[in-house]
């Protein structure tokens, strides 16, 4: 159990209430545009989470959120890794304005040659002009590119701008996709 879940136990929430208020779009979209910093993030969370608990509470469990570690599946940044030797890597996300910094802690700041942050730009996806923005930094046509996203409605996106778009389930997905680069492995 996470340290999150725990603490959304000792103070009898349903787990994942934190995160249901803070990813929902009137909280998490200022952050993901470059709007709000992590403070005023962590603040937003804890006034959504007022009505179930006192706000020192809502705050802790905004913060813990906020500093919460993640990781990056090792699959994917080898793949990733590999196509760099051959290919432009962009990495094009919704993405915190602290997205360096994530990076860098995962060891995979130097993965994409190319990186188009939502926060940096003041535009999320599926907002056309986020990967318009992607091709020109990127100096391809679109039609050379292969957008690749786990949510449907973003690789619809791109698609329509003329990408070759591939909704991402798992590392196999990506796998088959790069093998006329990489072959097959």
């Amino acid at each position: 159990m996470s340290g999150i879940e725990e603490m959304e136990r000792a103070a009898g929430l349903p787990h994942g209430s934190t995160a249901e208020i803070a990813f929902a779009p009137e909280t998490d979209l200022p952050l993901m545009l470059g709007r709000t910093g992590k403070a005023e993030w962590v603040e937003a969370i804890a006034r959504g989470l007022a009505d179930r608990v006192p706000y020192e509470r809502g705050h802790a469990l905004g913060t813990a959120l906020a500093e919460a570690g993640f990781s990056a599946d090792a699959t994917v940044v080898d793949l990733l890794r590999r196509a760099r030797a051959h290919l432009h890597v962009a990495l094009v996300t919704n993405a915190t304005p602290w997205l360096d910094d994530d990076l860098a802690e995962l060891g995979i700041a130097d993965l994409a040659h190319t990186v188009v942050s939502s926060a940096g730009v003041g535009i999320v996806k599926p907002d056309r002009r986020i990967y318009e923005i992607a091709v020109e930094r990127a100096g391809v046509p679109a039609e050379r590119c292969l957008f690749v996203d786990d949510r449907k409605e973003n690789v619809d996106a791109a698609v329509a701008l003329g990408m070759v778009g591939l909704h991402y389930t798992g590392p196999d997905d990506l796998r088959e996709a790069l093998a006329p680069v990489l072959g097959h492995s």
